[in-house]
């Protein structure tokens, strides 16, 4: 089957990371791009979600500290039962 080129635009630091990520797996980007379109063409849809819900500035932050608890224990206070928790919190 003829071959064609397509030409893609994409910011330089995401080529690089891109380059980077399909070294590291064994295959060129170019294969990449071919495997994705190959997906489109058979499964008729994106292979992957599209969402713009994109959790707002006091949600990042909420999640980042949680996850700055979970990897130190002793940050916060943990509670075995919900309704002494909300004792605590609405006082």
């Amino acid at each position: 089957m003829a071959q064609t080129n397509v030409n893609i635009r994409m910011d330089e630091s995401t080529k690089k990371a891109f380059d980077a990520f399909c070294s590291e797996i064994g295959l060129s980007v170019s294969s990449v791009f071919n495997m994705f379109a190959k997906t489109v063409v058979r499964e008729q849809r994106i292979p992957f979600e599209i969402t713009t819900d994109v959790p707002n500035k006091e949600t990042r932050e909420a999640i980042a500290e949680v996850q700055k608890m979970k990897k130190n224990p002793t940050i916060g206070k943990a509670y075995d039962n919900i309704d002494t928790m909300f004792e605590e919190l609405l006082a």
